[in-house]
């Protein structure tokens, strides 16, 4: 007889198989690569369109905001609602709208605004801020103004050093885009701006 010997195959040689990955493993690879792209998706929402993470520079918002904070500001907030008085936004500079500011809201469209001596008046009442440290106030003046419609003064906090709208007038409501939510850097100093 005239038999072909059959050879086992050894462990040492491959199978052309064992080459393939598993089913166990192309479903762990799937739902990595999967949910590292709805993570991501996810991100890119929160950040275009809810929050965005913006770093200080400066002190013209001390005491509450240091030079390098970091925070998140709330892009929908005035999607959805009206800036008020008091509020810390974050705006496009009226002169060069490739600069970003943060300051806090002080008159809103319509009101009648004038300083005397620093203390900020506000449709003839005298505006109370606890926010502004004695030691920071200053003492300019300015003259009445009718804030116009649609458009917003500002102030920082350290009136002393601030650039706001002594300088370069009210801001237009279509250059704020976000108000301050949340400081998150220092870890230490953080928590929500008021």
């Amino acid at each position: 007889m005239n038999e072909v010997p059959i050879r086992p195959e050894t462990p040492s040689e491959p199978s052309s198989l064992s080459a393939l990955p598993s089913p166990a493993a192309k479903w762990t690879l799937t739902s990595w690569l999967r949910d590292l792209v709805v993570s991501v998706s996810i991100s890119a929402f929160i950040i275009m369109f809810l929050y965005q993470p913006v770093r200080v520079e400066g002190t013209s918002m001390l005491p509450m905001l240091e030079d390098q904070d970091r925070l998140f500001i709330n892009k929908m907030a005035y999607h959805v609602g009206d800036i008020q008085r008091g509020d810390v936004v974050v705006f496009q500079y009226p002169r060069d709208h490739t600069k970003s500011y943060i300051k806090r809201v002080i008159a809103l469209p319509g009101d009648r605004l004038r300083i005397d001596h620093g203390q900020v008046i506000v449709n003839d009442k005298p505006l109370f801020e606890k926010y502004v440290p004695v030691r920071f106030v200053d003492s300019r003046s300015q003259r009445e103004i009718q804030m116009p419609l649609g458009e917003y003064y500002v102030m920082g906090d350290h009136r002393s050093i601030s650039s706001d709208s002594r300088d370069f007038g009210p801001v237009d409501k279509e250059l704020i885009y976000g108000r301050a939510a949340f400081v998150y850097w220092p870890f230490d100093q953080a928590g929500v701006v008021r």
